[in-house]
């Protein structure tokens, strides 16, 4: 039995994230954890800060909450067929958010958070300093990322970009592993070079370590020539129709490139492609 952490605003991303995380794991036994959290900011009368009382928090912000998420509840089952082998509970809290999310991921022993994110004009404008980007970031939990326009495929194409530089347990990869056990998907491991660049000593034996760690799965390797990371993976992405794109966290140089810009730039890869990102 999984345990699926499914935080929500109740926007459009989010329900576009709760339904991609349903089809996902349509085969699979799962607790589906749908999670509000309330951002209860102070009130300035005169000098003096004071916080709403606890009845004042349960009216305003609780209760509301609460019906909002028995409203999607309702959602599901109007748009999603009944399966028996997926159970909803619903939590809201008063608190902040990214320690809510940690409380919940030890408590209820998450196994995964699917989020909803915007992309249309590059991760950077919405992510960076949001809800989604500080979870991939600081809460070490395997995050399904799902953009605005992800519709849920069959998972034939998953690429995983690698830099051969293992700073990371092997073991990480497990939950890449669930997935290519449960689907019959292409794995692409994905190297982006320099021109005239080759992999080191180190670099080779981790790319042959990566190889054994995958073999049941026959996983092909592609080596690309680009200045920039993140146009070699749009180009690879479009050539090759890739379903789904998954990246370890703790490697932090491609995980930057990939995810985080400096320039605010249209790769459509942000806007139709879930992001897997493993943490330890």
């Amino acid at each position: 039995m999984m345990n699926i952490l499914l935080p929500t605003d109740f926007s459009e991303n989010a329900w576009n994230a709760i339904s991609y995380a349903i089809d996902f794991f349509e085969s699979s036994e799962c607790n589906f954890y749908l999670l509000h959290v309330n951002r209860i900011e102070g009130m300035v009368a005169g000098l003096e800060s004071y916080m709403p009382t606890a009845e004042v928090i349960e009216e305003n912000y609780t209760k509301p909450s609460r019906n909002k998420l028995r409203q999607l509840l309702k959602e599901i089952s109007e748009n999603h067929r009944p399966n028996k082998k997926h159970r909803f509970y619903t939590l809201t809290d008063n608190y902040f958010f990214l320690e809510s999310i940690r409380k919940h991921v030890e408590e209820k022993k998450i196994d995964m958070i699917v989020m909803g994110t915007k992309g249309a004009s590059g991760l950077k404008e919405y992510i960076v300093g949001s809800n989604t980007g500080d979870v991939i970031t600081k809460v070490k939990c395997t995050t399904l990322v799902v953009p605005e326009y992800a519709k849920y495929n069959a998972l034939k194409e998953i690429a995983f970009p690698s830099d051969f530089n293992l700073s990371y347990d092997i073991n990480i990869l497990q939950p890449l592993t669930d997935i290519l056990k449960d689907v019959k998907s292409n794995l692409r491991i994905i190297y982006i070079q320099n021109k005239d660049a080759s992999l080191n000593p180190e670099q080779q034996n981790n790319r042959e370590l990566l190889n054994d760690y995958f073999e049941e799965f026959s996983p092909s390797f592609h080596f690309l020539t680009n200045k920039k990371v993140k146009d070699a993976i749009q180009c690879f992405v479009e050539s090759r129709d890739i379903d789904m794109i998954v990246m370890v966290a703790k490697n932090l140089n491609y995980f930057q490139n990939i995810l985080f810009h400096t320039k605010v730039e249209k790769i459509t890869y942000h806007t139709d492609i879930p992001f897997l990102v493993l943490h330890e």
